[in-house]
């Protein structure tokens, strides 16, 4: 017997829409559709997972209990499709993508944790200069640190340009690798860390807040944040190191003046912005060494996938996602920003700029989707009612990233233009 519950239809009021799906929820149907699912991943074992998601099954309601075992499924598959398809390029230590390759060196320290091991990518320096400069700095950045446990990555620029780790390609190089290393070298996601020396630090600064949800910490060393916002770190563990007597470009000037934004952002909401700053006294460019003090500091703090609270500001190369929040596929602008906090069964979007509709994306891991939920904004309900977890939605949000923990069950589009304080 089919366990059934009606779901509230859309119904308008004057203090906003109360909004959710006319479906019913069934058990039978909801096991169904785990089954097909389970069918298809056989007949194409090894394939990409992506397509599972235009499936008839893929529309079906799913309980709690489905939704875990269609989560399980799905993660599966794409690990296999990638073992299949990408070891070659991870044995090779090289990715390409079109016309630019990013060789890479990494080395493996310490016993790997029970939860898998830690990843951290280490960019040299260099910049604007002949190729054979930017290939020296690679090889020492190749041995500049150890890890008392995780794999050491150092990888080589595509470019020899003097944004060489802060081009567009790099995003899509860098999530390629981490989605590559969780499968074939069994990497925790929620232990990956970004770090980079002179040149590789000015990729610190523009990386760890444009792509903010793959990391648990990042260090910049002598680098120059060349006026990037820093709002979207709230919940990166953010390092910043430079020599007290390093001049050029002002970047000692401006590593304080970082600092001081991080304490007043901290100040100003304690539970995030986690920063560690030193400005090394005798110290120019080259800090002795004295920089390896921020990787023990850093090994300390994981990546919780789904924060209670998310900053995101649109800085650099645009990103459709961070977090639990996205916006539709060729819908990000740049300067865009989004500031939401959940609690309990409640989303609020606290202000938003240069962003019309809101996706916000919700599992159990967040709150209790068999309970109505509520996303609101200005006082304002822009959704009411009880999401659907449905194989769709687990599917797409792990094909676009391949990442197991940013997989999720249900998402609610918001207008968040038209409520007080909207664009």
């Amino acid at each position: 017997m089919c366990v059934c519950r009606c779901l509230i239809v859309a119904v308008m009021f004057s203090s906003g829409i109360i909004l959710a799906n006319a479906e019913t929820l069934d058990a039978g149907r909801s096991a169904a559709s785990v089954k097909a699912l389970e069918a298809e991943i056989q007949a194409v074992r090894g394939g990409p997972v992506a397509g599972l998601a235009d499936k008839d099954f893929a529309r079906a309601p799913l309980t709690k209990t489905d939704a875990a075992r269609a989560r399980s499924l799905i993660a599966d598959a794409h690990a296999a499709y990638i073992r299949a398809t990408r070891a070659g390029e991870v044995k090779g230590r090289v990715l390409k993508e079109g016309k630019l390759a990013m060789p890479f060196f990494y080395k493996t320290f310490g016993a790997k944790p029970k939860g898998g091991r830690s990843l951290w990518i280490s960019m040299h320096g260099g910049g604007n200069a002949p190729a054979y400069v930017n290939d020296s700095q690679y090889e020492n950045q190749k041995r500049l640190y150890q890890l008392a446990e995780g794999i050491y990555l150092a990888p080589r620029a595509p470019t020899n340009t003097w944004n060489l780790w802060h081009e567009g390609h790099i995003d899509q190089f860098f999530a390629r690798l981490i989605e590559d290393l969780v499968v074939l070298e069994d990497v925790d996601p929620d232990r990956v860390y970004v770090m980079g020396y002179s040149a590789g630090g000015d990729g610190v600064y523009q990386l760890a807040p444009r792509m903010a949800d793959f990391w648990a910490g990042a260090a910049m060393m002598g680098g120059h944040p060349n006026g990037v916002s820093i709002l979207s770190v709230r919940n990166v563990a953010f390092a910043l190191q430079v020599g007290a007597n390093d001049g050029a470009f002002n970047r000692n000037k401006v590593a304080r003046e970082y600092g001081e934004q991080l304490d007043k952002l901290q100040q100003d909401d304690p539970a995030g912005y986690q920063h560690f700053v030193r400005i090394r006294k005798g110290a120019g460019h080259w800090m002795n060494l004295q920089d390896k003090e921020a990787l023990p500091w850093m090994a300390k703090f994981t990546r919780n996938p789904v924060p209670a609270k998310v900053v995101w500001k649109q800085t650099g190369a645009l990103h459709d996602r961070s977090y639990w929040l996205a916006v539709s596929k060729g819908k990000a602008v740049d300067g865009a920003l989004v500031v939401a906090e959940r609690k309990g069964q409640k989303v609020t979007v606290n202000k938003v700029e240069k962003v019309s509709r809101l996706l916000v994306r919700l599992d159990d891991r967040m709150m209790d989707l068999d309970l109505p939920v509520a996303v609101e904004k200005d006082g304002r309900t822009l959704f009411s009612g009880k999401p659907i977890r449905t194989i769709r939605t687990l599917v797409q949000t792990l094909a676009d990233r391949g990442d197991p923990k940013l997989m999720f069950d249900a998402e609610v589009e918001v207008d968040v233009a038209n409520s007080a304080g909207g664009r």
